[in-house]
């Protein structure tokens, strides 16, 4: 297996690498549709894109279609169709097409542009209608978190649930009560779940609007009072009755007597601002009585907010009457400090209030998690709940990384500080950090508020008493934190602060904040690997500085969380749509080659993901200390940040042909007969061919074949351009080789011994000579010119690449084919190509173009799947180089303010009256 993955993926056909020629580091989904380079969850939809000169096609909507396939299991279909026929008549007489839109619109009204924007609202995650009745305004308000800080992949809505025993079963109902906190980012829901007064739960069930299992996880064993788990690839039809509030969510006990609970997931304004919670629990056995508190400080005053979510309190006797009397108590031990007595409604037993002015010993008692909260009908036969508040708690790791970019005074010192943090329930924090690459002594180590003015800090807390110089580490605990304290830093409102010898305000900072749980198995309890400018060779003076958790399973799988930070706002432009870079794996024996593994490339500031197929070379540097894991960017291409890795395996002995018990499908061959009887199977030069096998016709052994649902699609083989000197044709090969050195030639011998064979790359399903370097071969796309293959003749594995493209010194570059890789200079910038530059290895004299071919000089409009011809792009066959091209019209730049475009005319215009346009080489996108 390789593992490839690309800086930017633009075209279907670079997508066609990414997903198939790529050994992704991410957990591949068990139900979905892949389109673009993109990865979409059941009932999503999308509009295409396609790729210069191509571009977005507005008028097309993609759905992910939900199919079953023969043994039940559930599949995604990818259906597009033509959205234009749905756009809405407007009412004016000149309607006009505004860019990036399908339908027309009335130029001054916005009528007609909400009716054409409720066609897409399906598109959107999270659309949040707001109940006006939840919270006071100051209580909901909060800007804790800036926009700028979350990359749109980030973006997040939080849920929660009650659960107790069920009490309408004639089975005795449970005394449990668990308190559920759900996080939900684009394509997965993350769960937090603290329990009490029940025994380790044995699985966790997600149930749907109609009752039905919609997703099952089984906790691991243990004795923690908390499970973390994620619910992968939800389905848009599990998100919408999760936004609804239809879906629900069970625990049942293995052990013992079994115990289910139970609870309804809902969205609770409360969550974003919760710092303290509490879980209400009843002495009485098989109650079902439970209910959780959500509680906040204000911003300025020592007011404590909260909100009650009760269930089960409220008997069956008592719903003839329309309101229950309550009493809600603060106690400390057995002394009631605050009392407050409402009603609540027999069907919404929530309750909000705010305890106002608390005093130093209550804020005390708060702060070291010896407030307790009761609950208590004021009834004939009077129940009761009670649970103790602590600071919030959740799977997710607090931690931080401190970089000189995020400095008082920016620098780039290409050092780094990385911290992380766990907060108990008495309210003491332990830290853990770690500083490399200082310029100068450390002078200070503190906790720290935001300042008001660059000049002032505010210190709460100095760790560097703590602070071990030699080793760069400091370990301990906070234990006077105030209640006001943990408020903050669980609303990510603390930095921690380095000061240096030669920055005495501060040379490192950065933010203490939540990472949400991944589910991963990289443990976050150890520190994780620093990485700085300084590791890399040679040392790198940057503003950015990161961290890393790395770990290897039992199955020698490496899992991994890279966080980064500081990276400058230039160096963000630079990257493009803030792709912080390419994370990388390798090794840091430099009398070795340096091979180096792509982990993944991201966005925003954090990755993540699982590495598979990892050569045992590899897992021996690992083992030893001698690997690495780096992060490089556009402006830093050979590392921007590296940290040294050392994970201790038992990985060495484990043999390369291994392969898991699930892979051993795939390796035998289908019996002929069976074959016959697949409705997907191809029949070809008298054989039958499985969905998706590859072969090389007999008629021509330069072009590889596929099977796609009984058609056949055979692509001639396209070789790379050599650029060595000297270059042999094997009379077997359908592409010329650079001739090897001998070993005598060799600065550093290749033991051909190991590998004599090559290696098998499993694109294209063929072996490959050692040194030997091919384009991957990706059905139904064909061969792709965006990617380069080379087999490592010393180790047997195949490293794949994106190809760089040439810098070109024309002004106005073009793509000579929609899927070619890089733009080149038009025809008239172009200098006459040379020989290696035109050589093809199928030796046609026609270009292909889609299923079609045309010959030399020939010129057509192209079709498009739902959009027909595309009148306004013209492509012709160049021989010469036996590929297509296309060209979109040439339109004018027009000066006018009042430009329309008129149906069947492929540019702009001005409305109403002539004005002067100048012509312009720029092509956009339709």
């Amino acid at each position: 297996r390789i593992l490839f993955l690309s800086f930017c993926l633009t075209t279907l056909w670079e997508y066609a690498v990414f997903h198939v020629a790529a050994n992704c580091p991410v957990h591949i989904p068990l139900a979905g549709c892949s389109f673009g380079g993109r990865f979409y969850s059941l009932e999503d939809t999308w509009h295409p894109d396609l790729g210069e000169p191509f571009g977005v096609m507005h008028c097309v909507k993609c759905y992910c279609e939900t199919q079953r396939g023969r043994k039940g299991k559930v599949l995604g279909k990818v259906s597009c169709k033509n959205v234009k026929r749905d756009c809405p008549e407007p009412s004016c007489d000149a309607p006009v097409l505004l860019p990036g839109q399908c339908c027309k619109t009335c130029p001054k009204g916005d009528a007609d542009r909400k009716q054409v924007e409720a066609m897409f609202d399906g598109f959107e995650y999270f659309q949040e209608k707001e109940k006006e009745d939840d919270l006071h305004k100051t209580y909901n308000d909060r800007s804790y978190l800036s926009s700028e800080d979350i990359s749109p992949g980030e973006s997040r809505t939080d849920f929660v649930a009650v659960l107790t025993g069920v009490t309408d079963s004639w089975l005795p109902s449970s005394s449990g009560v668990a308190r559920a906190r759900f996080s939900l980012t684009r394509t997965s829901l993350t769960f937090s779940i603290t329990y009490q007064r029940i025994g380790r739960p044995s699985r966790v069930v997600f149930l749907d609007s109609d009752g039905n299992t919609a997703f099952e996880y089984k906790t691991p064993k243990g004795d923690s009072d908390m499970i973390c788990g994620v619910w992968k690839n939800l389905p848009q039809s599990h998100v919408r009755q999760l936004q609804a509030e239809q879906l629900r969510v069970t625990m049942t006990t293995a052990t013992g007597r079994r115990e289910v609970i139970e609870g309804k997931i809902i969205k609770h304004r409360a969550l974003f601002a919760e710092t303290f919670s509490s879980t209400l629990t009843s002495e009485e056995e098989h109650s079902g009585m439970g209910g959780i508190a959500m509680l906040t400080l204000s911003d300025t005053e020592n007011n404590l907010h909260f909100v009650l979510i009760l269930q089960g309190l409220i008997q069956h006797r008592e719903r003839d009457s329309p309101l229950v009397p309550i009493q809600v108590r603060l106690q400390y031990r057995q002394h009631v400090l605050r009392e407050i007595h409402a009603n609540v409604t027999v069907y919404d037993t929530d309750f909000a209030e705010v305890l106002t002015d608390l005093n130093s010993r209550e804020l005390f008692w708060l702060s070291r998690g010896q407030l307790v909260i009761t609950v208590e009908t004021e009834v004939q036969d009077p129940r009761h709940i009670s649970g103790f508040i602590t600071g919030r708690k959740s799977c997710d790791t607090i931690q931080s990384v401190m970089s000189s970019g995020d400095a008082l005074t920016p620098g780039t010192t290409g050092g780094v500080g990385s911290a992380f943090f766990h907060l108990h329930d008495n309210g003491t924090l332990d830290y853990q950090v770690q500083l490399v690459g200082v310029s100068s002594e450390v002078m200070g180590l503190t906790i720290e508020l935001k300042p008001r003015r660059r000049s002032k800090r505010s210190v709460l807390y100095d760790l560097t008493p703590e602070f071990d110089r030699p080793s760069g580490r400091a370990a301990g605990s906070w234990s006077r934190l105030e209640a006001r304290h943990i408020h903050m830093l669980l609303q990510n409102e603390l930095f921690i602060n380095v000061a240096t010898a030669h920055s005495q305000e501060g040379e490192l900072r950065g933010q203490i904040r939540g990472l949400l749980y991944s589910g991963l198995e990289a443990p976050r309890h150890e520190i994780p690997v620093p990485l700085a400018g300084q590791f890399v060779a040679p040392p790198v003076l940057t503003s950015a500085g990161g961290h890393a958790w790395v770990s290897v399973d039992e199955r020698c799988h490496l899992h991994y969380e890279i966080v980064v930070a500081g990276l400058s706002k230039a160096d963000d432009l630079t990257v493009n749509a803030h792709l912080h870079g390419l994370a990388e794996i390798g090794e840091l024996d430099e009398r070795s080659t340096n091979h180096k593994r792509l982990l993944t490339g991201f966005y925003g500031s954090q990755a993540q993901g699982v590495l598979k197929d990892i050569s045992v070379e590899l897992l021996r540097h690992l083992d030893r200390g001698t690997a690495f894991i780096q992060v490089s960017t556009k402006v830093n291409t050979r590392g921007e940040i590296r940290g040294r890795v050392h994970v201790p395996n038992n990985c060495e002995f484990r043999t390369k042909g291994e392969v898991e018990l699930a892979e051993f499908d795939d390796l035998f061959v289908r019996d002929p007969e069976e074959l016959k009887k697949d409705p997907h199977t191809c029949f070809f030069e008298t054989q039958h061919h499985a969905h998706g096998s590859l072969w090389t016709p007999n008629y021509n052994h330069c072009f590889t074949c596929s099977c796609q649902k009984r058609t056949v699609i055979c692509d001639p083989v396209i070789c790379p351009v050599l650029t060595c000197s000297r270059t042999i044709q094997p009379d077997d090969k359908c592409c010329p080789m650079c001739e090897r050195k001998t070993p005598k030639e060799m600065k550093t011998p290749e033991r051909l011994d190991e590998h004599p064979e090559g290696c098998y790359f499993e694109g294209d399903q063929k072996m490959h000579a050692p040194g030997s370097t091919w384009h991957p071969f990706v059905p139904p796309f064909g061969y792709i010119k965006c990617a380069l293959c080379t087999c490592k003749g010393a180790t047997g594995e195949v490293h794949c690449e994106k190809v760089t493209c040439p810098a070109l010194t024309c002004s106005r570059p073009v793509r000579r084919s929609p899927s070619d890789c890089c733009k080149e200079c038009p025809e008239e910038d172009n200098p006459p190509l040379e020989h290696a530059d035109m050589m093809q290895a199928d030796g046609t004299s026609h270009c292909k173009f889609g299923k079609n071919f045309y010959q030399n000089s020939d010129n057509w409009h192209p079709r498009v799947p739902l959009m027909g011809e595309m009148k306004c792009i013209t492509c012709w066959c160049d021989v010469s180089i036996t590929e297509s091209q296309c060209q979109r019209k040439q339109c004018p730049v027009l000066t006018c303010s009042n430009i329309t475009r008129r149906e069947g005319m492929c540019c702009p215009e001005c409305q109403g009256k002539t004005n002067t346009h100048t012509y312009t080489h720029t092509h956009h996108a339709p």
